[in-house]
């Protein structure tokens, strides 16, 4: 069984300069691909405004998806997509690799289209939620509502913090002390300390390290 997400850039045709925006996006995921290697197929760009990626469990994609919001400069952002159902490769004579597609995808854009409905509504701050294929749905129901419950109060945090905070947050999920961040951003220990502090980032920092990827 594999995770498929799909990655869905926020206001797309908003930008006002979508090759800067999308090298943001580029440096971004290499970064979280190098610090945290865990995909099984590395997120990479499909078609218009999307990228794709398979992890091989939700562990992993709730981690490569936390480091890459956290990664991301102010300005450009995804709505994250998690499927949970089989992704195949269909054989195609114009690529090596054949074509990705399968269950997985279909619940990971079902998914897109449901953090989409969650921000116009009642949740403005959600950027990501999971979905299981029908076929395994009721294997997985449990998994799916603890994430999802997990994913609102999450992107509820991350979407009221600063860059700085969310670099700050990055760093510690990674273990770098404080000092070491105070250090690299050129402040204080005690404005690191109270950056995060006061930004609720310790609980996500430990919701990191509950995932057990590192």
């Amino acid at each position: 069984m594999s995770i498929a997400v799909t990655a869905d850039i926020i206001g797309s045709r908003q930008l006002a300069d979508r090759v800067s925006a999308q090298r943001a996006f580029d440096d971004a995921i290499a970064r979280v691909e190098q610090d945290l290697p865990v995909a099984t197929q590395s997120m990479r760009p499909t078609v218009g405004d999307e990228q794709q990626a398979v992890y091989p469990s939700i562990d992993a994609a709730l981690g490569a998806i936390l480091l890459l919001r956290l990664a991301l400069p102010d300005g450009v952002e995804f709505r994250y997509g998690i499927g949970i159902g089989d992704v195949n490769r269909v054989p195609s004579t114009a690529s090596e690799k054949g074509i990705s597609e399968g269950p997985g995808w279909w619940a990971a854009r079902s998914a897109i289209e449901h953090v989409e409905m969650l921000q116009k509504r009642t949740a403005p701050q959600a950027r990501s939620w999971i979905i299981a294929d029908e076929s395994v749905a009721d294997q997985h129901a449990d998994a799916v509502r603890w994430t999802n419950a997990y994913l609102l109060t999450r992107d509820e945090i991350v979407g009221t913090m600063s860059e700085r905070v969310r670099r700050l947050t990055y760093g510690r999920c990674l273990s770098r002390t404080q000092r070491e961040l105070a250090e690299a951003e050129g402040i204080t220990q005690s404005a690191v300390s109270q950056g995060l502090s006061t930004a609720g980032a310790a609980a996500i920092v430990e919701g990191f390290r509950l995932l057990d990827l590192l």
